[in-house]
């Protein structure tokens, strides 16, 4: 992993992260920069420092951008404003849920993707998924030809959002195989947890069966062909949603998570790395839980043994060697309780593959790459 801010592996899984979603390593350097002697303080010092760097560089891009679209360079402007998105939503999942200027920047970023999907001509409906007595948000990812083709249902981590995946080029990655991809803001992530105040729950089934039925209800998805996918924290969600919602055709992990409860125990302990600064506040937020007591007492429910022998359909978990965050064993756990899966399979990837981070982290294609070619093979032996 490219690792700008020795010793600081939050900081830099960001560094990281926003050029897999498309940021310009020109544009990161220059937000980096000025951080170096921040960084050495730890990953949750600083970090309103770290949030000024990359908002002035989001601003200038935006700028940038603007400029190009009053010029009638509507493509530059498109492309330009998605990497500003990129830079607005990566610099406010940093901070802490009380820094207030974190909230205008997460609208900016929202409101340069609309921006960036328009001007670029991208095939993007932004839509809402009922659940219940209230909607969770959603952008489906298409080719605008309404021929009926496959689709996944694809669910954020503990602190990814919906932009960000599609922003990584999975949505595309899925297109040229012939699926449509419907990227959700399950509770707890994205929208639905800083808009709808909708925390995550372990039995995702709740969440998921809304998201296959909207899929379903579409002219242009083959309802015998949905999918469930998910990366990191998703590594939990997508398994425990597809093993109680046997609809799905099939499930597809980047990064298993087997253990995540188990995990909080551990990280009480100093064992593994964080994905956010401010982790213990931030994963009661996501929770919807007032104290970390309530937070660890939760915990139990949130494992996949007892959950991953229910699944039938076929059943992909993908993991990185060198996974800081998340054991290895929990891939092979997952792999390895999937007794009843028409088709069962492991792939780990290592240092041949120049892919061992955490969800693939330090390269951003192999993985994702991987899972298409996978979920396109499978689909197709449905026929």
């Amino acid at each position: 992993m490219y690792e700008p801010f020795p010793g600081n592996y939050v900081w830099n899984l960001q560094v990281n992260l926003a050029l897999v979603c498309g940021g310009n390593h020109g544009e990161i350097d220059e937000a980096c920069r000025p951080l170096i002697e921040a960084a050495a303080k730890g990953e949750d010092a600083g970090t309103a420092l770290l949030f000024d760097s990359w908002i002035a560089v989001a601003k200038q891009v935006e700028a940038n951008a603007r400029a190009d679209e009053e010029a009638g360079y509507l493509l530059s402007a498109g492309t330009k404003y998605g990497r500003a998105s990129g830079y607005y939503l990566s610099a406010e999942r940093m901070q802490s849920r009380d820094y207030a200027p974190r909230w205008e920047a997460y609208d900016k970023g929202l409101e340069l993707y609309r921006k960036h999907v328009q001007l670029r001509g991208l095939h993007v409906d932004f839509v809402d998924i009922p659940y219940e007595g209230s909607s969770y948000p959603a952008i489906f990812v298409h080719d605008g030809s309404g021929i009926k083709r496959p689709a996944l249902v694809s669910c954020n981590g503990l602190d990814s959002m919906k932009e960000q995946v599609n922003m990584a080029g999975h949505g595309q990655s899925n297109l040229e195989r012939g699926i449509y991809t419907l990227f959700v803001d399950q509770p707890g992530t994205g929208e639905a947890l800083r808009k709808r105040g909708l925390p995550a729950i372990y039995d995702t089934e709740r969440w998921a069966t809304p998201a296959y039925e909207y899929l379903a209800s579409r002219a242009d998805v083959d309802a015998n062909k949905i999918g469930m996918f998910g990366l990191s924290l998703g590594g939990y969600y997508a398994p425990r949603a597809a093993a109680n919602e046997p609809r799905f055709a099939l499930c597809a992990v980047m990064g298993a998570n087997h253990l995540w409860g188990q995990r909080q125990e551990e990280r009480m302990k100093n064992e593994g790395e964080n994905p956010v600064p401010h982790y213990w506040d931030h994963v009661m937020w996501v929770w919807g839980k007032q104290s970390l007591e309530e937070f660890m007492a939760y915990m139990p429910n949130v494992t996949l043994d007892g959950q991953i022998e229910k699944l039938k359909m076929p059943f992909l978990v993908t993991h990185g060697a060198g996974d800081r965050q998340i054991p290895v064993s929990n891939a092979d756990r997952s792999y390895e309780q999937a007794v009843n899966s028409v088709k069962r399979h492991k792939r780990i990837f290592t240092k041949a593959d120049f892919e061992i981070e955490h969800c693939g982290a330090d390269n951003g294609t192999g993985m994702r790459d991987y899972i298409a070619d996978w979920c396109a093979q499978t689909f197709k032996e449905m026929d």
